[in-house]
């Protein structure tokens, strides 16, 4: 959507602002994520899997039918609530099939996924696919149609995991012994808290980047070029990341500097321009998914969570997590027609806030909790 956002908002007469709530519909939708993995922990990954996926397709296809600002956003809205079961059903079948050791490296290839499929949609969804097929609505119809191709995929995946491990069935849990057992438990507030100023942060920076960079000059392919480098970049750093907190068996000692580096890399573009900006976008992208795996592992192996609630533990660590990225991205763009630079120093600001949050946490790699390899 980001690198579309330039050919959406001169079709349907969108300001910056406008643009940037809907963007920001995605964190709103992801509030009521807690109840997304209470439904995961229930039915099950596969299941979840199967019916997100034909839900976000028929409602990624009907944003291309949107005629002004209230329509693409509430559809953008509903995306967004079909979207986020997505990452949670993902990662609990990654905990019902990995654990120890291999936990974090299977969360960190989940995510270095997502990073592929922001990469290609950032370098062809506005210079490739939309000329080829005549516009963004038709861009958007043809996403919609993947999506529902990819629920027949899981139509025929494992029904359980390898090793003769306990059958997806045998595992689910009731609504009420989820939510109560979990609601207790105090490092997932933390880590939700993490969340919610990184990844608001994060939202920010990728649905601004492309039009900030037009506006200040850049060329279209050169602007989408720039968020595609910081998908890329992200894809390249997550596995190293996730394999290295494996392998020291600590997750604090990756996470401390990764949100550095965000923070000093989001507020130096405030000041950046012309070729400076290619390196920093770089450097923030390399560590962005690599951060995401580590909290979502921390999250699952977080005391009295696990698989068998690892669903419910995501779910409330994303519905706190999501308003940051609800509120940051319209927030940060009001700034910007201040002055653009406000944008990038707000959301490094937040970032901080993040860092602060995440003293908090107690860690929980495989080196603390005395588990030996």
């Amino acid at each position: 959507m980001p690198v579309l956002f330039k050919e959406i908002s001169d079709d349907l007469g969108l300001s910056l602002v406008q643009v940037g709530w809907i963007w920001g519909m995605l964190g709103l939708a992801g509030v009521l994520a807690f109840a997304y993995g209470v439904i995961c922990d229930r039915y099950g990954a596969r299941r979840t899997l199967i019916g997100a996926c034909v839900l976000q397709g028929i409602v990624g296809a009907l944003r291309g039918t949107s005629g002004g600002f209230t329509s693409l956003a509430v559809y953008a809205l509903l995306f967004g609530l079909f979207s986020v079961p997505l990452s949670f059903a993902t990662h609990k079948a990654a905990g019902e099939w990995f654990s120890g050791r291999q936990l974090g490296l299977a969360n960190g290839i989940l995510a270095m996924g997502m990073g592929v499929g922001v990469t290609l949609g950032s370098m062809i969804s506005a210079t490739l696919l939309s000329p080829l097929l005549g516009g963004w609505r038709n861009v958007l119809f043809v996403y919609g149609a993947v999506a529902i191709v990819v629920s027949f995929l899981w139509l025929q995946a494992r029904r359980e995991p390898d090793r003769g491990e306990v059958a997806e069935s045998t595992i689910t849990v009731p609504f009420r012994q989820s939510l109560l057992h979990v609601i207790r438990i105090r490092g997932v507030w933390f880590l939700a808290l993490t969340n919610m100023c990184y990844f608001g942060s994060a939202m920010g920076l990728t649905g601004y980047l492309p039009l900030y960079l037009r506006e200040s000059g850049w060329t279209p392919v050169s602007a989408d070029g720039a968020l595609a480098a910081l998908s890329a970049a992200s894809v390249v750093g997550v596995v190293p990341l996730s394999w290295l907190s494996d392998r020291i068996g600590l997750r604090k000692v990756i996470v401390y500097p990764v949100i550095l580096i965000t923070i000093i890399g989001i507020g130096l573009l405030s000041v950046a321009n012309g070729a400076a900006v290619w390196p920093l976008v770089i450097l923030v992208g390399l560590v962005r998914e690599g951060l995401a795996a580590t909290v979502i592992t921390m999250s699952m192996e977080t005391k009295g969570v696990g698989a068998e609630y690892a669903g419910t533990a995501l779910g409330l660590m994303g519905s706190i997590g999501m308003w940051g990225s609800f509120f940051s991205p319209p927030i940060g763009n009001r700034l910007a027609v201040i002055n653009p630079s406000f944008a990038f120093i707000f959301w490094s600001a937040i970032a901080v806030f993040g860092l602060l949050a995440f003293h908090f946490v107690e860690e929980t790699g495989w080196r603390k909790r005395g588990i030996h390899p």
